[in-house]
């Protein structure tokens, strides 16, 4: 295992931090070319484009990665989000849109998972009512402040323990071992996340929306994926693939019958960008099991829509069961469609491994530095 870890380090130093390096410089270049081709190049079908060969080299360049956090890291953002907000762009829709957007704020807005925070208007009042749609008591920026960094240091802690309970994974249930990959994702990308936007933030002095809120604690599906997990990905469906086929479906199945194409719509396109981020992760076909949990949330949150519809309120479930379920279905089809997938990329063992070989290089880096003598030493 020793030798292993040592391999690993060998290839993070001498690889593949410089092709991260590379890539990111390549990426800084594109959008360097997308922030003045938006200057000059008319909205529509001619910056689309323009912007097609960035397109595509952004969907090549995570291929050059092959760890598991750097690559799969790069993929969402570039691949992805990146990709999804140029075409937005080429079309004068979406946050790169905005005209006032300096050239570091295009640059950062365009490439990394963040969002600034939009001054909200002097009065909010909940829409038709509904308790999910209420929007919460505005709260001082310094608790908000306080509220996460407590929350972030616990999913720290509970992550860390995580990655340590595994070395005694041969006599844990596989069960209880998958569950935890589940919280340890969730945990790790939060954490990923919020690394980023914090670094985002004091860069560009903004003030950045949040990128989760507590899944854990979502009432339904619809809150789930709409208010809750990822919020940067449903920030970006929504106008690009949501909105779009709604107001297609809206004039071909009228009014009442737009939101089950259009919700079904974002969730394959959510599938397909999943299925292209573990094609990064493992370089193995797809088996389409993705695919089917996106699919099967879909549908289920269009029958809870429906559901919500032909009762009017009439009759809800306690928020700790309608939670609990919510939670307990998420895990369940998770553990079913969407965990043997990262499972057959090997992802479990990549990341101890790469877990295990940064201690090391930090123990090493620790060490060397101990044997450094200070400025002051005087020679013998």
């Amino acid at each position: 295992m020793e030798g292993e870890i040592k391999d690993v380090i060998k290839y993070w130093v001498e690889g593949e931090i410089s092709n991260f390096v590379e890539v990111w410089l390549s990426v800084y270049v594109s959008l360097c070319y997308c922030y003045l081709a938006g200057k000059i190049v008319p909205k529509g079908m001619p910056r689309f484009l323009a912007f097609l060969p960035i397109i595509c080299l952004f969907v090549y360049l995570p291929l050059k990665l092959h760890t598991l956090h750097l690559g799969v890291t790069t993929a969402f953002f570039v691949a992805w989000l990146s990709n999804f907000k140029l075409l937005m762009f080429a079309f004068h829709r979406g946050p790169l849109s905005d005209p006032s957007l300096s050239f570091p704020r295009f640059i950062a807005l365009a490439c990394l998972p963040i969002r600034i925070r939009q001054k909200p208007p002097p009065e909010e009042t909940p829409q038709n009512g509904h308790p999910e749609n209420t929007p919460p008591q505005k709260e001082s920026s310094k608790k908000k402040s306080h509220r996460s960094v407590v929350s972030y240091a616990t999913k720290g802690v509970l992550l860390a323990s995580m990655i340590k309970l595994y070395d005694y994974s041969d006599q844990i249930n596989p069960l209880i071992i998958w569950i935890l990959y589940c919280f340890h994702m969730y945990f790790a990308l939060e954490i990923i996340l919020a690394i980023v936007a914090t670094m985002a933030r004091v860069s560009l002095g903004a003030e950045l929306e949040p990128t989760f809120n507590e899944p854990l604690f979502s009432s339904s599906l619809q809150d789930f994926w709409g208010r809750r997990w990822n919020l940067m990905v449903t920030r970006i469906l929504r106008p690009s693939v949501y909105e779009p086929v709604h107001k297609l479906a809206e004039k071909l199945l009228g009014r009442e019958l737009a939101s089950v194409p259009a919700v079904l719509g974002t969730f394959v396109v959510s599938a397909l960008m999943h299925e292209l981020i573990f094609y990064y992760m493992g370089r193995a076909r797809p088996t389409g099991k993705l695919t089917g949990f996106f699919l099967l949330h879909g549908v289920c949150m269009v029958v809870e829509v429906a559901a919500k519809k032909a009762l009017k309120s009439r009759w809800r479930l306690p928020r700790f069961l309608s939670t609990a379920l919510v939670v307990v279905f998420v895990m369940v089809t998770g553990l079913w469609l969407f965990l043997p997938e990262m499972l057959r990329n090997n992802a479990d063992v990549r990341a101890l491994k790469e877990y295990a070989a940064i201690g090391a290089f930090v123990r090493d880096v620790g060490r060397a530095l101990a044997f450094v003598p200070s400025g002051n030493a005087t020679s013998a």
